[in-house]
């Protein structure tokens, strides 16, 4: 994510070389292990350092503390969901609005379900973060990608194209969180995203598109 992290919370060092960058894809891994099985307030990087197999010097190499390596964590996911959707929108420009729109749902919505796990553990690492800048940053991303894509869909004619698209992206991005927060059973979930895909349609249709 192009945005600096808070001093507090900078890593020490970038992984430069092949290995180095093996060596930090573990200790990724591990901190997603270490959070699923004992929780955000138990994870430690020492705990981190033994599951991930390196040792707690090579770790403080990377990461002085736990707060930088969860936000570590966080800003190499946001990454990965906002060059995912990005391609998504580019792939449906001047394409119908309706495909657009389930495109959008499909690609948001299943980045998050891959690994539930995951997204439900980093939700709650991200309280003990300063990361606002961070979000920011990946919301400026979806911004600029889906607002492209619906402006270049045949006919569109937007009053206000960045309210439209900051609505639709709100409703989408609450939606799903509102469903992992409250753990809902696959039946629930799938229905609630075909009844997503059409409000988001039926909004965009009232609104010009």
């Amino acid at each position: 994510m192009d945005v600096a992290a808070p001093k507090h919370l900078n890593a020490r060092k970038r992984p430069r070389q092949v290995r180095s960058t093996v060596t930090v894809d573990a200790i990724f891994e591990a901190t997603i292990q270490v959070l699923l099985a004992e929780g955000v307030h138990r994870l430690t990087t020492t705990r981190v350092a033994e599951r991930a197999g390196v040792s707690v010097g090579t770790m403080y190499q990377y990461f002085p503390h736990k707060q930088a390596l969860l936000y570590a964590l966080n800003e190499r996911y946001l990454d990965m969901l906002a060059e995912r959707v990005e391609a998504v929108c580019l792939e449906q420009h001047g394409k119908a609005t309706a495909t657009m729109v389930a495109s959008l749902i499909e690609a948001y919505w299943e980045a998050k379900t891959e690994r539930s796990d995951i997204t439900r553990v980093l939700y709650s690492s991200a309280v003990e973060l300063n990361n606002e800048a961070l979000v920011e940053a990946f919301a400026a991303r979806m911004d600029r990608a889906t607002a492209a894509m619906l402006a270049s869909a045949p006919n569109a004619m937007y009053a206000d194209l960045n309210l439209v698209n900051a609505t639709i992206l709100s409703v989408v991005f609450g939606t799903v969180r509102n469903v992992f927060e409250r753990n809902m059973p696959l039946t629930v979930q799938a229905n609630i995203r075909k009844e997503l895909v059409a409000m988001c349609l039926s909004y965009l249709e009232g609104a010009g598109g």
